[in-house]
């Protein structure tokens, strides 16, 4: 669990992450029209109806082999699912094999030759990397009039198709307890790690693997994926479509916005993966996902499909009592500066800045709101009393006769734990500061990759070996487009400034990072200074440079270098790898003891638990569900409509949709995408009482007969707190229609030739 926390206090800092999730924020409080559905009888009401009516979700994001689990096989069978369950479990098997990973956010296969559907908040940074001041494709969205046209969505972009899955738990854990020493035993873990990946990757280019850990790293599995690394932009409506409502709509019911783009997946002649190339073809997929034009309605079955970021419902009370006294109120006092900066070079004169802190922005506030949300949910209701009553129960089952070695554990797990937070905000603003500024990051990991160079591959870090090579050429190409000097030194210099108001012996790398004596007073005038000689001095601005080193550079050749952010690295280097090494302790020794406590947890609750979200494959299954489902008002349905739109549009940003989407709403020309349980309306969103976290954006939303019928994009405030408790009364999750995907297609933005290619004739 403390690697868990580690992850996500640097998933949190890092300003070059992807976008997790959704960008929306606060309720519509404007009249809604007084027009009612249909109602059924009772005597037409089917027996699945009932069951799904009165199904109280109970979270959890599932392994697929899970799905085989009593609990689940009659829960699907009762909601009248016709997937079989063996499917249901199998990865490989259709639908499941259809969804995909784009690293950060989830999409689907909608066609045999490999066009993929996801988010339009996932499909962003390809935007600005192809935006320019005469282009601005994150405003004004993009269409390829045909393959011809479609433009690459970065050189690190990447979709990862899942090939096979192999349980490695003996492999990887038989004989780590005769290792005494715990930074001994991390490393063999490691060691152990990189034998596998590299065994299964012999030979077989194009196929990446991962070694991942659950229920506490008590178990392994060995995924292998197909790694496909030429992909491009197809089509994102408008922004004003994409994102409408904005963040003000951010985490809030009800929502409006066409949160969907389409990629496409190209492989070279031969059909496997290559580089971005104009010779290369649209990766033929075995499996892809039927479209729906018939949606779904009030009370129908719906399953998510994606891949889940993190989770945190096997912490113990005690870290999440911490989350809650100190890292939430610090974390969201961080992202608040952060936001300012974004707001004010939003309004920069110049043009590609101001894109990319648009880009920025959507990032750092959707981790914000995000941030807000679960404290609040910790806070106001009763989840933190559960969670202390749970753990609880837990203790107490450890306590039993027979499970001494479990007691001791949990309780060696609770010193480690409490270890680490007893220096929680040094750890966080020593973080903030190296991973505060593109620059020094990339410096960072040229000293570390000079530094592992000389080791035989096998010996080398897991990141840094010559399997990832490609992938880190990739990411300083992408740096290029992404990079802006302005954004970069304001967020260096707020995690610097930061840092300052630390005890001095807490900080004693800030004076070696900014190339300071040390006795010098180190004040917000000493900073900038140090700022303005690194920034007018560096050369790793330039693609060429940043490439030599990551491909030849030696320690050596950077001691000599004067450049001041390699300069700068050198200087925290050895804090950097001090904090590495007491790391790697601690991890070693909870290797050792974190399967105790989820083992306990697992007994506790009769085997029927999910693992934290880790990126991996997941399955989340319920209903088409309101926060009111037994109200027939229009204000409780669990959709909104494009008249809806209409009543919510001001023209002014960001409630302002094109002109000719609102004259086709106004017309009421909505063809075959109407629903008629809606009177008639066109349907826009719908919620869910399914479990997703970040992650699972874009992730397939499927009916009862595996077809696609929406896409996951956001959940809501009221639910935010269950990646720590899951509470079904409030969490509900936010899916873009696959209706309203089509009509914006079809009648909107005249991409009827992607229509067909999913299988459905436009007739708008």
């Amino acid at each position: 669990m403390n690697r868990i926390k580690i992850l996500r206090v640097q998933f949190l800092l890092s300003s070059a992450l992807l976008i997790a999730c959704s960008i929306r924020g606060i309720a519509f409080s404007g009249e809604w029209t007084s027009v009612q559905p249909p109602k059924k009888t009772e005597a037409t009401i089917t027996a699945e109806e009932v069951f799904r009516r009165n199904y109280s979700n109970p979270g959890g994001m599932w392994m697929p082999s899970q799905m085989t689990l009593p609990e689940h096989q009659e829960n699907l069978r009762k909601m009248g699912v016709s997937i079989p369950a063996a499917q249901m479990s199998d990865p490989l098997a259709h639908p499941l094999a259809a969804v995909v990973s784009l690293g950060g956010c989830t999409a689907s296969f909608v066609s045999p030759d490999g066009l993929i559907v996801t988010n339009h908040h996932c499909v962003q940074g390809a935007l600005q990397r192809n935006s320019s001041e005469k282009q601005d494709l994150v405003e004004n969205g993009f269409l390829a009039k045909d393959r011809a046209s479609e433009l690459s969505a970065g050189p690190a972009q990447r979709v990862m198709v899942a090939q096979a899955f192999r349980d490695v738990t003996k492999e990887m854990r038989d004989g780590l307890e005769k290792i005494r020493n715990p930074i001994k035993r991390k490393k063999e873990s490691e060691k152990r790690m990189k034998a596998l990946i590299a065994e299964t990757e012999k030979d077989r280019p194009g196929i990446r693997c991962s070694v991942v850990s659950f229920f506490g790293d008590s178990q392994y599995q060995l995924i292998e994926y197909l790694e496909i690394r030429d992909v491009r932009l197809v089509y994102a409506p408008q922004r004003s479509v994409g994102n409408f409502g904005g963040e003000i709509d951010n985490w809030a019911w009800p929502r409006h916005c066409g949160d969907f783009s389409f990629l496409r997946a190209y492989v070279g002649p031969d059909g496997k993966p290559a580089d971005f190339s104009p010779d290369n073809v649209p990766y033929r997929s075995a499996h892809y996902l039927k479209v729906s034009a018939a949606g779904v309605k009030k009370g129908d079955f719906v399953m998510v499909v994606g891949y889940p970021g993190r989770t945190e419902r096997t912490a113990t009370a005690a870290e999440i009592r911490h989350d809650v006294e100190w890292f939430y109120p610090y974390s969201i006092q961080y992202y608040r500066e952060r936001y300012k900066i974004t707001e004010k070079l939003i309004k920069s004169a110049d043009k590609n800045s101001a894109i990319k802190a648009v880009v920025a922005k959507q990032y750092v506030q959707n981790r914000l709101e995000k941030a807000e949300g679960v404290l609040a949910g910790l806070t106001k209701g009763d989840l933190l009393d559960r969670k202390t009553e749970l753990d609880a129960r837990i203790k107490t089952w450890a306590a039993g006769a027979g499970r001494e070695a479990i007691k001791a554990d949990i309780e060696k797990m609770e010193k480690i734990q409490a270890e680490t937070r007893r220096t929680a905000r040094a750890d966080f603003d020593r973080n903030a500061a190296f991973s505060g500024s593109s620059l020094l990051s990339t410096a960072l990991l040229l000293v570390r990759m000079a530094e592992e160079r000389p080791k035989k591959d096998a010996d080398r870090k897991p990141g840094f070996q010559d399997r990832d090579m490609n992938i880190m050429i990739a990411r300083q190409k992408s740096f290029t487009r992404e990079y802006d000097r302005t954004l970069d030194r304001e967020f260096f210099r707020l995690s610097l400034l930061r840092a300052a108001k630390l005890p001095g012996l807490e900080r004693p790398w800030l004076a070696r990072l900014l190339g300071m004596n040390r006795r010098k007073v180190i004040n917000e005038a000493a900073i900038d200074v140090a700022l303005t000689r690194m920034y007018e001095n560096t050369r790793l601005e330039d693609e060429a440079v940043r490439l030599d080193l990551l491909k030849n550079g030696t320690m050596a050749v950077l001691r000599s270098s004067k450049d001041p952010f390699i300069k700068a690295a050198l200087g925290v280097w050895p804090t950097y790898k001090a904090e590495e090494k007491k790391s790697d302790s601690r991890e070693g020794d909870l290797l050792l003891v974190t399967p105790a406590y989820t083992r306990a947890m697992l007994e506790v609750l009769g085997g029927f638990l999910a693992p934290d979200a880790n990126s991996t494959l997941r399955i989340s299954y319920g209903t088409v569900r309101s926060f009111a489902p037994d109200s027939e008002r229009e204000v409780d349905w669990p959709f909104t409509t494009g008249v809806q739109i209409l009543a919510k549009d001001t023209g002014k940003e960001p409630f302002n949709s094109p002109k000719k989407l609102l004259e086709a709403l106004k017309a009421k020309r909505y063809g075959p995408y109407a629903q008629e349980a809606l009177n008639g309306e066109l349907p826009i969103d719908f919620l869910s009482d399914l479990d997703i976290t970040n992650g699972n954006s874009g992730s397939a939303t499927l009916n009862d007969k595996g077809d696609l019928v929406g896409l996951a994009f956001d959940g809501t405030t009221e639910g935010m707190a269950s990646d720590v408790v899951f509470n079904g009364e409030s969490t509900r999750a936010i899916h873009a229609d696959t209706r309203y995907m089509l009509w914006t297609m079809d009648a909107m933005d005249g991409a009827d030739y992607l229509v067909r290619e999913m299988g459905i004739e436009p007739s708008l």
